[in-house]
């Protein structure tokens, strides 16, 4: 009897204090892609990865984010979207929790072939920089959106 205490008593005292602990993990999934741009979605978090055309440094791929809240990647589709049937094409300047960005619609000569970018830029005072992604179609749109 005294060794099954015993051997209880160990068991509990090593699993109280074990060092490696389980977490929670929520799935990342990559939502469409084109070129080296991307959606990621992390839980109800929405993360858009896209290239930006002037660079001084050797990165340029830049972010932003935001929560699905009222469903709102389904709302920043359909408004980049009615952009490109607006007659005639304005910018469209959207403010996201972090971010501050600007649809930049360009009109073709060829019919259908408007493009859009993003102009971001952050809410911080320093944060004086803008940067521009590479223009995007409306068929990229609908892919990197998964539409």
């Amino acid at each position: 009897m005294k060794k099954i205490i015993t051997l209880a008593i160990l068991f509990f005292s090593v699993v109280s204090f074990a060092q490696v602990k389980v977490l929670e993990t929520v799935p990342v999934e990559k939502l469409g892609k084109v070129n080296n741009n991307y959606i990621q979605k992390i839980g109800d978090e929405y993360t858009v990865y896209y290239t930006i055309v002037q660079s001084d440094d050797d990165s340029t791929l830049r972010k932003f984010s935001f929560k699905n809240i009222d469903n709102a990647y389904n709302s920043l589709y359909n408004i980049i979207m009615g952009g490109f049937t607006a007659s005639p094409l304005y910018d469209i300047k959207l403010e996201l929790p972090n971010n501050y960005i600007w649809l930049h619609y360009t009109g073709n000569v060829v019919p259908d072939k408007a493009t859009v970018q993003f102009m971001v830029s952050g809410k911080e005072r320093d944060a004086a920089t803008n940067n521009v992604s590479e223009p995007f179609v409306k068929d990229q749109i609908n892919k990197l959106f998964q539409k």
